[in-house]
């Protein structure tokens, strides 16, 4: 089967691979979509990052380079294993790529038994430190991970759960109540699905922060109440925030993740206020803990997502699934990946919230 992988950094590949066998816990599917996330474009930078090191197994999969990348995918179960309850063949899904002890044939450790599987010390995500991605023809993964689609969600659709999950995720850990107000520091996929989410919890004032003019269109499709540019001033973020909701934000949202957004959401949160970091950094920030100490300000962050996420996300999707399309802004064919996908989104970030992978065309 064709697959794209991973083999070094600015190398990605269609290589023919072996297909891989179901094992009695897991299901196969056939991968009609797969989105390309920020982190995978960093690893084709840097990488590998959170990929297996050259020569470096991942010491609870196995899983080494060259490794098929890919983990926001939706698709079709073509085979069952004789162990899986309560799925059935032609039945379309999403998956979570968060593994955990249970996946790997072990006991649930104290995190997995309390569904943290995304912080368990034995977590793994397929696409990034498994051997089976999403950018494949098939993926076999276990059971467990898979998420049905309500008959009203496309499989387009579905494959937005995964980034959809991660800003339900930081939305919930964050502790925003039914109106509080919100600062979110940029308008890329994430910083979006952040919008969608804080509406979704009925957050009172939003106010996004966004240097492009495409992004900031988009902020303002998903609900944001207003959104600044950075760039106008020094003090333009600020200023506005202090205008709109005095003495400064309920929670600020950091989905930049670099020294300006951090510093600009510590100055824009209220005395008692969160900072809330959503993003991977590149590399090290500084931080001043007096800015913690002396307003009493919390800094929280959050990883991925959890299978209630995820739940959460599907019922939004059977909701309001057609304002979301608007969130694809091109599907690529598998074929072309590197060049229309990874090396689109390089030169022309601006000009999209998610990109996703066509790997088997379908109608669904």
């Amino acid at each position: 089967m064709k697959a794209l992988r991973f083999h070094k950094k600015g190398d990605l590949r269609l290589d023919d691979v072996p297909i891989p066998k179901c094992g009695p816990q897991e299901v196969r599917l056939k991968v009609a979509y797969c989105g390309i996330c920020g982190t995978d474009i960093h690893e084709y930078l840097d990488g590998p990052i959170l990929l297996p090191g050259h020569g470096q197994a991942n010491k609870f999969t196995g899983a080494d380079l060259p490794l098929i990348m890919g983990h926001e995918m939706s698709g079709t179960v073509t085979e069952i294993g004789e162990y899986v309850k309560g799925l059935t063949i032609g039945q379309r899904v999403c998956v979570n790529p968060a593994t955990g002890c249970e996946h790997q044939g072990l006991p649930n450790c104290e995190l997995c038994v309390a569904g943290r599987r995304n912080v368990c010390t034995r977590s793994a995500f397929y696409g990034l430190q498994c051997a089976a991605g999403g950018f494949s023809d098939q993926i076999c993964v276990n059971a467990i991970a898979v998420v049905p689609l309500p008959s009203n969600v496309s499989l387009k659709l579905g494959a937005l759960a995964e980034p959809l999950a991660v800003a339900a995720h930081m939305v919930r850990i964050s502790g925003i109540s039914r109106g509080q107000n919100a600062l979110v520091l940029g308008a890329g996929p994430i910083g979006c699905a952040l919008i969608l989410m804080l509406k979704e919890v009925g957050a009172g004032y939003i106010l996004v922060s966004e240097v492009t003019k495409s992004r900031s269109a988009q902020a303002g499709a998903c609900g944001a109440d207003e959104v600044v540019n950075p760039l106008d001033s020094s003090s333009t973020v600020l200023d506005a925030t202090m205008k709109l909701m005095a003495p400064g934000a309920d929670v600020a949202f950091d989905a930049c993740g670099i020294q300006s957004t951090l510093d600009q959401a510590f100055e824009c949160t209220k005395p008692g206020g969160t900072v809330f970091n959503v993003a991977i950094h590149e590399k090290p920030l500084q931080l001043d803990l007096n800015r913690l100490t002396l307003s009493e300000k919390r800094l929280l962050a959050g990883n991925a997502y959890t299978a209630e996420d995820f739940s959460n996300v599907v019922r939004l999707l059977e909701r309001e699934g057609s304002r979301l399309e608007s969130f694809i802004t091109a599907v690529v064919p598998l074929e072309d990946a590197v060049k229309g996908g990874f090396e689109e989104l390089l030169h022309n970030k601006a000009h999209h919230s998610k990109i996703l992978i066509e790997v088997n065309a379908t109608t669904s």
